[in-house]
């Protein structure tokens, strides 16, 4: 076990990168944009010195409660090693005595089917919540559309998409909606729509600060504002992040008035071309609800992510150790009732 010296900055994000399981959120570059935590990572190496596991972890102070440890799709290695992951896991130790933290969290992408993993955390002394549906329920999506590009082409992948998906996407372009690469200055639109896409669908919306610092921390190399444009107005937009093999579709925005142009089909096809043209192995449509049922509020985006043939692929959960038992649990019970309350504070500001 070691902990990341500025030295090894180098050939940890070459390692990061080079990983079948690589996550931007595992990224040096990620953990910039959340200046709130201080980040540390665990690495674990061979006998010839050479990096074959990591994990980024983000520390911070949970007032009344003390040090919290959260690593975002961590570890990045592979999950059915248990020496590697026995020797993360003594690092997470080591960070959690040198913070006093009283929980390690981590929402890793295995899938809940891996019976593997599942014994072999479980032997470490890990536990699992995996009975999560919705999205407030933990930090990342448990539930998610990914979209297998990998050695494919464009006309595979397209012609593979639901006939809707497909209709759509040429209705956008047939009604004169037009795909533009943005700049930094160009966020301000993107924030706008954004604005009024939460309003709509009830969703909390981060300030444009914190989307120019992850433009400041990203771009060009992995991170694009990409803008629909209808008659020169932008009608929608999409911010993606393209790390290692893959590219995630973090954040989508669209106006009241021009949905019916279908903006979205087409901006999702025009960054679907570009990961084809990166040779990405994935596109990661993000977060779904885990309730498949018409009637339920998030199901719209559940029908538009399924519609382009991505996977619905089903995440283990939460993975953690509790090293204060009583104290975790205590949060659990406050993050519970903070989450409900700022729900209720959002709805009342809506409706005044």
């Amino acid at each position: 076990m070691k902990i990341l010296e500025e030295k090894d900055k180098e050939r940890y994000t070459k390692f990061l990168e080079g990983h079948d399981r690589c996550n931007f959120q595992q990224s040096l570059e990620w953990g910039e944009v959340k200046t709130s935590w201080i980040k540390e990572v665990v690495l674990s190496e061979n006998d010839k010195g050479d990096i074959v596991g990591s994990s980024i972890v983000w520390i911070r102070k949970i007032p009344l409660f003390g040090n919290m440890m959260y690593s975002p799709r961590g570890p990045v290695c592979d999950i059915h090693n248990e020496e590697v992951l026995k020797d993360l896991t003594e690092g997470f130790a080591f960070l959690a005595k040198k913070y006093n933290a009283f929980v390690l969290r981590t929402e890793p992408e295995v899938l809940k089917t891996d019976e593997g993993y599942r014994k072999i955390v479980s032997d470490l002394g890990y536990l699992i919540k995996d009975d999560s549906k919705d999205f407030k329920d933990e930090i990342q999506p448990r539930f998610v559309f990914k979209l297998n590009i990998k050695n494919k082409t464009e006309d595979e992948i397209f012609n593979a998409f639901h006939s809707k998906t497909r209709y759509n996407i040429r209705l956008a372009t047939k009604k004169g909606v037009v795909i533009k690469e943005g700049t930094r200055e160009d966020l301000k639109a993107f924030h706008k729509i954004m604005v009024e896409t939460g309003e709509r669908d009830d969703f909390i919306i981060r300030p444009l600060s914190y989307f120019e610092k992850m433009y400041d921390c990203l771009a060009p190399d992995h991170m694009k504002v990409l803008l629909a444009y209808h008659e020169d107005i932008p009608i929608a937009g999409i911010l993606p992040i393209m790390y290692g093999n893959k590219v995630w579709y973090l954040y989508g925005a669209s106006s009241n008035s021009y949905r019916n142009l279908m903006p979205n089909y087409l901006l999702q096809w025009t960054m679907i071309k570009e990961a084809i043209e990166r040779k990405c192995d994935v596109y990661d449509f993000r977060g779904v609800s885990g309730v498949v049922d018409e009637s339920h509020p998030q199901y719209g985006l559940y029908r538009f992510k399924k519609g382009f043939n991505a996977d619905f692929t089903e995440f283990i959960g939460e993975v953690y150790i509790p090293y204060k038992p009583m104290m975790y649990k205590l949060y659990k019970i406050a993050e519970k009732l903070f989450r409900t309350l700022r729900k209720i504070k959002t709805k009342l500001l809506g409706k005044k």
